[in-house]
């Protein structure tokens, strides 16, 4: 059994920071392509950020371009997302997601960490 969990959210305000972590674990010697989404309050889940599993390529939303990063852990399946110049709209419950197989479909959920940005 994969086990996503998350952590780091929390209430900043706008234009403040914040780092997101992210460990998927429960199979060894397996690497996962990775990601973060997003979801708000009446809204869809919306795809953030991804990383591959060497962490050699990343994707992102282009809400999100030039203000959050994803990075890797070398060699784990451990991912962060760094946020800054924080906005209202990032307000939303973020997700990890976890695959051994692609980088657009994901089988392994984190339960969420919530970030509220406020103005």
């Amino acid at each position: 059994q994969v086990q996503v969990v998350e952590s780091g959210g929390g209430l900043v305000q706008a234009g403040g920071s914040l780092r997101l972590s992210c460990a998927a674990s429960g199979r060894t010697l397996v690497s996962y392509a990775m990601a973060w989404f997003r979801q708000a309050p009446g809204k869809e889940r919306e795809f953030v950020a991804a990383i591959s599993w060497s962490g050699g390529s990343t994707y992102y939303a282009d809400s999100v371009k030039g203000r959050f990063t994803i990075t890797r852990d070398s060699g784990k399946n451990t991912i962060h997302l760094q946020m800054n110049r924080l906005k209202p709209e990032d307000t939303a419950d973020y997700y990890c997601a976890a695959s051994q197989w692609s980088l657009k479909e994901f089988d392994y959920w984190g339960q969420g960490t919530q970030v509220t940005v406020s103005s």
